[in-house]
């Protein structure tokens, strides 16, 4: 099972130099808002995965005023340490090497550690658009399946250069002879993104089931459907029949890039109909299967970062998430120690965050 040992940060967010080292059970950062609690999980999952779970550039994450920053993060597995270095610069690509090793491809970096990390915002996977879904399931797939990330970076290259050849042949037809160039190599790619995306959703209907069920006290029943914007074996054909279409609008109007997912409660479409609690119990069930997926397809434990989550479930949500996490390596940001003591939660140790200063509070 993997864990992380150490962290050290330089000219991180708000954090110009930091070191610290967890423990493999339940780690606990609590201070007010805004104190730097979020940068450390979001170090820990950049240094992980290459990327931030915001979205965020690398150049917004560099310590203001300066020119690069550092994370360095040790990991330990099957009796072995890993060594991350991760090194941001504001107007390159990111530098990562393993154990002293650099490395071409962030796909060389996945299988250290799986994260799975959930934040406030990761509640409103249901009620928000179709971006949201897509990139919950593009974040576990990366994890879970190297060559899909590969397959979605190529494809993600080839739909913005068939973009720009749209914009492009407004104003020089000509250019038309390339457009069956990109449309080849967007269907190659297209039609491996779907059927992985299409297994990954049936492997997510096998766990996320009991999951909601356990939630709700047994009174409802989830499904999780995967909605292509087309069908693998239909996406050449889209392209060519959309190709007029494409070229007034000045972009792609089919693919993957537009895929969605509906999750239907009790046979009803809970994005469009839900209430606001089945939507957070949904996206809580969601979250919570990206952890059994781990284990089932990877076989391992992931690491998980919970950013101040607990206090927008109530009581009993509480207690369940909880209940799931008590055999891996957690670390949960909060405000206050509460709500851990409430439940009598085994916490192994605690950081107070102050102003961008991490301090361990005497027991």
């Amino acid at each position: 099972m993997a864990y992380i040992e150490s962290i050290k940060l330089s000219n991180f967010r708000n954090y110009e130099s930091l070191e610290l080292s967890f423990d493999k059970g339940t780690n606990i950062f609590y201070g007010d808002n805004a104190q730097g609690k979020t940068n450390i999980l979001e170090s820990v999952y950049l240094c992980g995965t290459s990327k931030s779970h915001k979205g965020s550039k690398d150049k917004e994450i560099i310590r203001f005023d300066q020119e690069e920053s550092h994370i360095r993060m040790m990991v330990g597995k099957d009796s072995m340490t890993y060594k991350i270095d991760m090194h941001l610069r504001k107007n390159k690509a990111k530098g990562v090497a393993i154990n002293g090793l650099p490395i071409k491809k962030a796909r060389e970096l996945l299988g250290v550690v799986n994260l799975v990390f959930f934040s406030p915002e990761d509640l409103n996977i249901i009620k928000n658009g179709p971006g949201e879904r897509r990139r919950f399931m593009d974040a576990e797939l990366c994890q879970l399946d190297k060559l899909y990330l590969t397959d979605l970076a190529d494809y993600n290259h080839v739909l913005n250069q068939r973009n720009k050849l749209l914009k492009d042949m407004y104003r020089q037809p000509e250019l038309g002879s390339t457009l069956d160039v990109w449309d080849m190599q967007l269907v190659t790619y297209g039609r491996k993104i779907i059927e992985k995306r299409r297994e990954f959703v049936e492997a997510l209907n096998e766990i996320i089931r009991e999951i909601h069920r356990n939630l709700t006290g047994g009174i409802e029943n989830i499904e999780v459907i995967y909605e292509p914007s087309v069908e693998s074996e239909e996406l050449e054909q889209s392209l060519w029949r959309n190709r007029d279409r494409d070229l007034r609008m000045k972009m792609t109007s089919s693919g993957p890039h537009r895929d969605d997912l509906m999750v239907s409660v009790n046979g009803i479409d809970i994005r469009k109909y839900g209430s606001q609690g089945q939507q957070r119990t949904a996206a809580l069930s969601l979250k919570l299967s990206e952890i059994y997926l781990v284990e089932k397809i990877v076989h391992d434990k992931p690491v998980l970062l919970l950013d101040d989550v607990l206090s927008e479930l109530d009581s009993s949500r509480q207690n369940y998430l909880l209940e799931s996490i008590h055999d891996i390596q957690t670390m949960i940001t909060c405000t206050g120690l509460d709500d851990f003591i409430s439940h009598q939660f085994q916490i192994n140790k605690v950081f107070h965050v102050v102003a961008g200063q991490v301090y361990l509070p005497h027991k």
